[in-house]
């Protein structure tokens, strides 16, 4: 008889450890990413808080930064803390507009540090996390489903991250990051739009337009 309780304690705990993923949680993710990955493209206004409960500094102790980011696929054109950051697919620009200088890098921005970039919004909780349904919020008269994604590297700078998702349109209304400093970074989606009519060149860099306001580039 104690053979076989062993037997079932072993069983039930290998189950739990290989089965971390909620395919609840893993299916609104995935209807989530499917509809908003249909728009032809994105705009996405958004504040951004910061606590850190550990350092005394509380949400809403400072007013929260505000940004804006247009995405079509994996390109973006993101607005934030006063630069302009482009990525057109192969090439990511940042131009820093007090400074007037730009600096130019192969590729996107290096996601090694868990840190979630736009070009990945809606594909991240792919690979590297453990889903698991969250708490359903009654925010502002809105139903917000949370989903928690649990980094697998027990290395992450990431202690974990929770995607707030809107149950009446499918869409992402909140990310909540938390680090391992104990930090939370909290983005709140505050205005969105889709399929806007925006120009061909919109997610180019035009290096003639900085070169005559007296950009440096990099």
């Amino acid at each position: 008889m104690k053979k076989i309780t062993i037997l079932f304690l072993s069983l039930f705990i290998t189950s739990i450890t290989f089965s971390q993923t909620s395919p609840k949680a893993k299916a609104l993710l995935d209807e989530v990413s499917s509809k908003m990955s249909a728009y032809n493209n994105m705009f996405l206004g958004f504040s951004q808080t910061l606590s850190n409960e550990e350092a005394g500094i509380k949400e809403g102790d400072e007013p929260p930064i505000r940004g804006e980011i247009n995405l079509q696929g994996e390109k973006y054109n993101l607005n934030y803390l006063g630069n302009n950051f482009i990525y057109d697919g192969s090439k990511l620009y940042v131009i820093n507009n007090e400074e007037k200088e730009i600096s130019i890098t192969e590729g996107d921005m290096d996601g090694d540090d868990g840190f979630i970039y736009p070009s990945k919004l809606l594909t991240f909780y792919k690979e590297g996390y453990n889903l698991e349904m969250g708490k359903l919020e009654n925010i502002n008269g809105r139903k917000i489903q949370f989903v928690t994604l649990n980094p697998i590297d027990s290395d992450s700078e990431i202690v974990k991250v929770e995607l707030g998702i809107d149950e009446k349109t499918k869409h992402i209304y909140k990310l909540v990051q938390t680090g391992t400093n104990g930090a939370k970074t909290s983005f709140t989606i505050t205005t969105f739009k889709s399929n806007q009519a925006l120009s061909e060149g919109f997610f180019k860099f035009d290096k003639q337009k900085y070169l005559a306001q007296k950009y440096t580039i990099d």
